[in-house]
């Protein structure tokens, strides 16, 4: 099957998007808050305990037995969960069996994707995969840039995928769910166990939504598994393997304070603006991410609380051991924790009751009735990109390849002030442009740009710039900071793309924001 998409529309931030994508139609991006749907959720089949064991023992003899029974069979859209990161051993299994069956068109709905990940390439290759609606970095986003995947990628961030799910813009066939510790019954979390990873939440849609669901576990325990992240209720199939992941890859390598000298000034900038615009203060919230700058922030921000005797009253977290040790030392009050990214971060979610697991539908989904992303103080992200218009990139690279996944960035540009700690140039090649390779979100949810050699206000946001007038803070604009980049480092050539669409990349309404093209060889 080749790729298929309909005629070219421009959205509402000027890039021409498809009208049809795979065979599926396309709403194109229309405004922050401008598309609001109507209609009901997605349901899932009707089940009934007549076709389950009275026991509730749901085991089978293998993960090829649990696929047999679902019913998988050719174009089936199969979905897995990332929480196991570069050590999972799961999701290459089940497209192994899908060869070994000559099944064939399946498209692959990963809540992301690693380096462990790049086996799949010669499924790709060979049909077994028709495309990867999810992360594509390395050597699958090389695959994916140079045209070579069947179908056209869709990315989609964490609450834009729970959004899909729950819409029914995607649904799956079957969803398989590797979990740390499991009962018969189904019952999961990812607390317990060899393999255990922190929570399970990434996979809460899948579970709850897809017509056939397939637990994974190497740490089957008696019933009650608790607690209990995956409910057996929603499960269709329990097996037991040797080993569901590796612990000692689950741990994020992000997981260390930079050292670098200017990523350090950075933080330091960045806590510093933090603190003379007021946005720190007691009972705030931050978002934390666990990137070596996004730490060093958090631990000036733990100065300032400290230094102030204030508390935080809740921190979201991809957590790790500096906002646990914030927690246990009493400078907050709960982590509200989206993934967990190293033991300390494992740890204290199965002891501490104020290290709370969540999932995208209580913090990111954008079709609810709120999440509390909103209500974030103060949200620190990355990018690989940001223009003049404040619009910013985390997908493509300089050199147009796919390089990261959205993850919950998009949905994060909801908080309260969004602060965007970037060098001002990586490799010699400037980050700030007249136009970003790839728009992921718009300008105007975007407040602060802060480089080691400058920080920039969203004009929009006259309150910041009002409480700087008597700043000792290095305050330019985008446009100065583009200007001395390019002074040191040139300016950079234009990326030369051919026409084809290689993949689009979701907002988190469900409409297109954007197209990438495939990167002229």
């Amino acid at each position: 099957m080749g790729k298929k998409y309909g005629k070219m529309i421009m959205n509402s931030v000027g890039r021409l998007v498809p009208e049809e994508v795979n065979g599926e139609k396309q709403i194109a991006f229309q405004g922050v808050g401008k598309y609001i749907p109507e209609g009901r959720k997605y349901s899932p089949y009707i089940s009934s305990c007549v076709n389950f064991p009275a026991d509730g023992n749901k085991l089978v003899g293998s993960l090829k037995e649990a696929l047999i029974k679902s019913g998988l069979k050719d174009g089936m859209t199969i979905s897995t969960h990332h929480h196991f990161r570069d050590g999972d051993l799961i999701a290459n299994q089940i497209f192994d069996i899908a060869h070994e069956l000559g099944i064939r068109n399946l498209r692959w709905f990963p809540s992301a994707s690693f380096p462990c990940h790049s086996y799949l390439i010669k499924y790709l290759q060979d049909g077994t995969i028709n495309r990867i609606e999810g992360s594509m970095n390395g050597a699958l986003g090389k695959f994916a840039s140079e045209g070579k995947m069947h179908g056209i990628g869709v990315l989609r961030s964490h609450g834009g995928r729970y959004q899909a799910i729950q819409d029914g813009e995607v649904q799956i066939d079957i969803a398989v769910i590797a979990a740390p510790s499991a009962d018969a019954f189904g019952n999961a979390n990812g607390v317990n166990g060899s393999a255990a990873c922190g929570l399970l939440g990434f996979a809460l849609g899948d579970s709850q939504y897809a017509n056939k669901v397939i637990v994974v576990t190497d740490n089957l325990v008696p019933f009650p598994c608790i607690p209990w992240q995956i409910q057996g209720n929603y499960v269709d199939f329990t097996v037991k393997v040797d080993k569901v992941g590796e612990p000692e890859k689950i741990v994020s390598g992000t997981t260390t304070v930079t050292k670098s000298p200017d990523r350090l000034l950075i933080a330091e900038l960045t806590s510093k603006f933090c603190e003379q615009t007021g946005i720190i203060y007691n009972g705030f919230s931050y978002q934390a991410g666990a990137g070596g700058t996004s730490l060093s922030i958090g631990i000036y921000f733990d100065e300032i609380l400290k230094k102030n005797n204030w508390k935080a009253r809740f921190i979201r977290a991809g957590s790790n051991q500096f906002p646990v040790k914030m927690l246990e030392e009493g400078r907050v009050d709960y982590i509200l924790d989206g993934q967990t990214f190293d033991y300390e971060g494992i740890r204290s979610m199965r002891e501490n009751p104020n290290h709370v697991d969540t999932s995208p539908f209580t913090s990111y989904n954008f079709h609810g009735k709120g999440n509390f992303a909103s209500i974030i103080d103060v949200v620190i992200l990355g990018a690989t990109e940001v223009d003049l218009d404040f619009n910013a990139n985390v997908v493509t690279h300089s050199d147009g390849y796919l390089m990261h996944g959205i993850g919950g960035w998009q949905n994060c540009l909801a908080g309260k002030t969004v602060i965007l700690p970037i060098p001002l140039f990586r490799d010699r090649i400037p980050i700030i442009r007249e136009r970003v390779t790839t728009l992921c979100g718009p300008g105007e949810l975007i407040d602060v740009i802060v480089t080691e050699r400058g920080i920039a206000v969203n004009p929009l946001r006259r309150d910041l710039i009002d409480k700087l007038k008597d700043s000792n803070l290095p305050i330019k604009t985008l446009a100065e900071l583009k200007d001395e980049a390019e002074r040191i480092c040139g300016k950079p050539q234009a990326i030369e793309f051919e026409d084809e669409i290689i993949a689009i990349v979701k907002w988190v309404d469900g409409t297109v924001i954007d197209t990438i093209r495939k990167v002229k060889s």
